[in-house]
């Protein structure tokens, strides 16, 4: 049975994600990104399924720095619908809420609840399930979360409302990353059509053009680009992108043809594309 490391309690978007990942899974949830990297390269959990990318928040920042500096690969990526509940301890009625606790993120998709319910104080927590887990501890009706169905299940609370979100296109991407000296990571899957790549560039007028032309010139779509400060190194920049395609030989061209411009590059992973 694999163990799966997560970010966030259990009960947890991640944790759902995980689970129509590897329905068979142990779970093994990380307060923090850093310590769910850690468990996959020490080997404590045969995989990480993490959060990359929202429909209307963005990127998870923080997990393409982990990505680039971890000895890891992606394998695998999926599309997860996010859907937000307001979750009470059994028993308690709307008109009992005074405070609803959640992640800053649930709680900005939310913002309608808030505004047909002025009385109702948001109030930022670390993570949405361990929202849900606070309010069952303390057992207070007053106080109520924003999160996943899984949560309430987990926890024993009760959904009182479903659907919270403002914006019903709201998704999450997740990726699922292995050790690269896993023997299942030792070759991209089947089907892999999608690379992720990280590299920077030297200073020069034109630099990001010429990066960009090779994948014009191969073919490749490109699907997403975005740059990070280099930690440690102000006013130097990484580059990620992912991009598509339709023979392995391209990627293979795209890597070697951007390594011999950029200072540096790495591939973090080729991986079949999620529909």
């Amino acid at each position: 049975m694999p163990i799966i490391a997560i970010q966030g309690e259990l009960g947890s978007f991640s944790h759902e994600a995980a689970l129509r990942l590897f329905p068979e899974a142990d779970i093994l949830p990380c307060s923090i990104s850093r310590l769910a990297f850690d468990a996959l390269v020490s080997g404590k959990a045969d995989a990480a399924v993490l959060p990359i990318e929202n429909s209307l928040a963005g990127s998870v920042l923080e997990h393409y720095d982990l990505l680039l500096q971890h000895p890891v690969t992606i394998q695998r990526e999926m599309f997860l619908r996010i859907e937000h509940n307001l979750i009470v301890y059994p028993g308690a009625t709307l008109s009992q809420i005074r405070r609803v606790l959640s992640h800053p993120i649930a709680l900005a998709q939310c913002t309608r609840f808030f505004v047909d319910h002025p009385s109702i104080q948001p109030t930022a927590a670390y993570d949405t399930a361990g929202s849900v887990k606070q309010l069952a501890a303390e057992k207070d009706p007053s106080v109520a979360a924003i999160a996943p169905a899984r949560a309430a299940a987990e926890y024993g609370a009760q959904i009182l409302l479903s659907n919270l979100e403002d914006n019903p296109q709201n998704y999450t991407r997740f990726l699922v990353v292995r050790r690269k000296n896993d023997s299942e990571a030792a070759t991209p899957p089947e089907g892999a059509n999608k690379a992720s790549l990280a590299f920077t560039l030297p200073n020069q007028p034109g630099a990001l053009v010429s990066a960009l032309q090779i994948f014009a010139s191969l073919g490749a779509n490109l699907t997403r680009l975005e740059s990070r400060p280099v930690l440690g190194q102000p006013w130097h920049y990484v580059f990620y992108t992912d991009y598509s395609f339709s023979n392995p030989s391209i990627a293979d061209q795209a890597l070697a043809q951007l390594s011999s411009l950029c200072p540096s590059v790495k591939e973090l992973g080729r991986f079949p594309a999620a529909e």
